[in-house]
């Protein structure tokens, strides 16, 4: 049998993705520390900025991505036949489920080769996908590893499958994914802290100047609570971090964390609400402005726990490691998008206003 195997990463991926890791992590420092100073000082435009930096940083991305695309796009997909030499169908809320094949893949021009792959199927075509049953893939030549079963060849492969005859190869997958450059999410936080100081050291003086004027009520300074969690509050924004054996997804949890912040019959409006494991995040839309913004003691917080187990276990992630949940209404109707990162890739839902899931991406 012929392996095709991922090659190493190379050594000049490492300082490339140390200098992700540190943009990434200053972008987010710089737009949360711009929301929070630009709402305080009353600066529209640094608030502004805020909003817009995290958008001009993803479309930067886009497009430092596009040849590769294109270079991966110009790829003339290959179309074969494979076997199958086991299946394990998922759980899913869905009529399609996630299907993890091990298929033995035999190409008209190449030694046969073995890769193992997960996709969605509809439950109504499981029955046809039985182990040892010929199936139809097709696959970049140069990524194996990315082949996909042909849910509706054209009657010439439909044929050949139903006439073939083959047999699977033993052993563990050969066609595999090269290992990525790792991603260095411990600079992450340097570059975060980075980014936030530069605006506050930046804008002191307007923050010590509104020091000095008498404050509202409602700008209430930072308290903590009980040692089981840790409570920050003020007039833009709002942190409350979970002690440990703790989690948002236990029952009430988060409804309880989103009350004590948001107060007792008071309308806070929120632009953005964030949360993960243990720690929650609200920026609060500026007082008297007409900035678009949700009541985040509306959101559907019920449904957030069964949100995160579709997206850490329906979407081809076999080895989740980190999950975040963000509910905006920057433009148009409320959205609830969570994001799930893994060995695999990252992999995404989004859901309406009532939590219900509009749109899926699988890992990739």
């Amino acid at each position: 049998m012929t392996t095709t195997k991922g090659t190493p990463p190379p050594a000049h991926g490492i300082p490339a993705a140390l200098a992700r890791a540190v943009l990434t992590g200053g972008v987010a420092g710089v737009s949360l520390a711009a929301l929070v100073v630009g709402g305080i000082t009353e600066n529209a435009p640094l608030f502004v900025t805020g909003l817009v930096l995290p958008a001009a940083l993803g479309l930067l991305s886009f497009l430092a991505g596009a040849p590769r695309r294109a270079r991966e796009a110009a790829v003339v997909p290959r179309t074969a036949l494979a076997v199958i030499g086991s299946r394990e169908a998922g759980g899913g809320a869905t009529s399609e489920v996630p299907v993890r094949f091990g298929l033995t893949v035999v190409p008209d021009d190449g030694p046969a080769f073995r890769v193992d792959v997960t996709q969605d199927i509809n439950v109504v075509d499981l029955p046809d996908y039985r182990p040892r049953g010929v199936v139809v893939v097709r696959y970049p030549p140069d990524r194996p590893w990315r082949a996909r079963v042909v849910e509706r060849p054209t009657p010439e492969w439909q044929e050949r499958a139903a006439s073939a005859r083959l047999d699977p190869l033993p052993g563990t997958a050969g066609a595999v994914a090269p290992p990525e450059v790792p991603t260095l999410g411990f600079v992450v936080p340097f570059g975060l802290l980075l980014g936030a100081a530069a605006v506050v050291l930046l804008f002191r003086a307007d923050l010590v100047g509104r020091d000095g004027a008498p404050k509202p009520p409602s700008a209430a300074r930072p308290s903590a609570s009980s040692t089981s969690s840790t409570t920050v509050v003020s007039s833009a924004s709002a942190t409350v971090l979970l002690g440990p054996g703790r989690s948002f997804l236990d029952p009430g949890e988060l409804g309880r964390a989103l009350d004590s912040l948001t107060g007792e019959g008071e309308a806070r409006r929120a632009l953005t609400v964030v949360v993960r494991e243990r720690l929650l995040s609200v920026v609060f839309s500026p007082t008297g402005t007409r900035a678009p913004g949700f009541d985040p003691r509306a959101l559907p917080h019920g449904r957030f726990p069964a949100l995160v187990k579709e997206a850490t276990t329906a979407l081809g992630l076999r080895s989740p490691r980190t999950w975040q949940l963000t509910a905006d209404r920057l433009t148009g109707s409320l959205v609830i998008r969570v994001v799930v990162t893994g060995a695999e890739g990252t992999a995404s839902l989004e859901a309406d206003g009532q939590g219900r899931v509009a749109r899926r991406t699988s890992a990739r």
